[in-house]
């Protein structure tokens, strides 16, 4: 049997189909392309927007279409968050959620020998455990990720994705150590770690990122850790000092802020202020000077007003981020912040994100120029031509030409140029 996978969403739902694909391929199942004809596709789903969730109907649509005699398999947050939607989705043959994908295997094999649609979505539980199996590899040859946390106790007020990842439950810190020596022993030197509130860690447990950091820096061959996306109220002093104590640790701090207005954040359900982020952003760069910022910001949230909206620009340009994600909100049916007044129309959103965008291209460029002469150590992953591209420990983006084999080595690079939202540069003694 071949087997196909198509993944929307973050980094956690691709840990999760790799778990996926490692659990078919286990059984005896061929993985293919989607484009190889597979006699089963999985679509693992995402929903953190509405358009999330129109990709998503549109996606299962189109390769029902193409092939339509495939068993076709919709599982993840979509189908986790809005049951209901997804069984009426009868182009999936089997619906399932996200709260256990070791079962979905079975649920084939139910499908192959009944016929018989399946819909299958168990609600979380209080109290569940963390069940997502581990990996051994990843698709990207020099990086892996690991998901260690899932689930989300925040509930902001433009968010479903608590109601379709259920409450925070951690990864044992056994199980971190004895998946990052499988990865590292595969030849994966640098590992992120990934959740859907991954600051939460350990909350659980009594543990905190610090212990999962140093759980997989332990491993002879992990030379970098990195963090994904987290959130800013949960990273205290102590915290930082010991993450910067670590000497594989990776000094990128993606610290999620969605407005630089109090105000919107008050209306977000947000859990600090930009006085609390501000002073945030100030300890991480007076305690390790390299360390990179980057950001999420919405525009055009419920309500937004232009001065609002001038005020997030300000603290943008002000927290001098290295690089920004914009996105416009999206009204999602069933959360808090779809009952505000002021919902705002497509064209101011649109308006808005250009100009958060254009600022945040403009202070890359800034912090990209100033890095122009300096040297640092590159992790090179990949390879176009005679041109190498790979990342710093702060994620700057690096390339370098060169005839000789880079990739997944770790070399200085002098910087001498920026190109576009990379700098280019010359391998150091070499």
């Amino acid at each position: 049997m071949k087997i196909a996978f198509c993944t929307l969403g973050c980094k956690v739902n691709q840990y999760e189909t790799e778990s996926m694909r490692e659990l078919f391929s286990a059984l005896g199942y061929e993985i293919v392309d989607k484009e190889e004809a597979p006699d089963v596709l999985v679509l693992n789903s995402c929903t953190v927007t509405a358009e999330s969730d129109r990709k998503t109907r549109q996606t299962l649509r189109h390769w029902r279409r193409i092939y339509p005699d495939c068993i076709t398999v919709l599982c993840g947050c979509m189908a986790q968050a809005f049951p209901k939607a997804a069984e009426r989705l009868t182009e999936a043959d089997i619906v399932f959620g996200n709260t256990d994908h070791a079962k979905i295997p079975a649920l084939v094999n139910e499908f192959i020998k009944t016929g018989q649609r399946i819909v299958a979505v168990e609600a979380h539980e209080k109290g569940e455990a963390f069940k997502t199996p581990g990996i051994a590899s990843f698709s990207e040859r020099t990086r892996a990720y690991m998901k260690i946390e899932d689930g989300c106790n925040r509930f902001c007020s433009y968010c479903a994705i608590p109601y379709g990842r259920g409450r925070v439950r951690s990864k044992p810190l056994d199980e971190i150590k004895k998946e990052a020596k499988r990865l590292s022993q595969n030849g994966y030197s640098e590992i992120v770690l990934v959740g859907i509130n991954l600051s939460a860690y350990g909350q659980d447990n009594g543990k905190n990122l610090f212990d999962a950091v140093k759980a997989v820096a332990e491993n002879e061959g992990v030379l970098r850790v990195r963090l994904g996306s987290l959130e800013p109220d949960h990273m205290t002093d102590e915290l930082l000092k010991n993450l910067f104590s670590v000497k594989e640790f990776c000094p990128q701090f993606h610290l999620s802020l969605q407005s630089g207005c109090d105000e919107t954040l008050k209306r977000m359900n947000r859990h600090y202020d930009t006085a609390f982020y501000r002073d945030l952003v100030s300890r991480i760069r007076r305690l390790c000077p390299k360390a990179s910022v980057t950001t999420d910001v919405m525009v055009g949230f419920a309500g937004e007003t232009e001065e609002e909206f001038t005020q997030s620009l300000d603290f943008v340009r002000e927290m001098n981020f290295q690089r920004v994600h914009v996105f416009s909100y999206s009204k999602r049916e069933g959360t808090a912040a779809a009952k505000l007044p002021g919902h705002l129309p497509n064209a101011v959103k649109q308006a808005r994100s250009e100009k958060m965008i254009a600022l945040s291209e403009k202070l890359l460029l800034e912090n990209l120029q100033n890095l122009v002469g300096e040297t640092d150590d590159v992790l090179f992953e990949t390879r176009h031509g005679g041109i190498y591209e790979g990342y710093t420990k702060n994620y700057t983006r690096v390339k370098v030409q060169t005839k000789q084999n880079l990739t997944g080595k770790i070399l200085p690079v002098a910087f001498k140029n920026v190109q576009d939202d990379y700098l280019t540069g010359n391998l150091v003694n070499l």
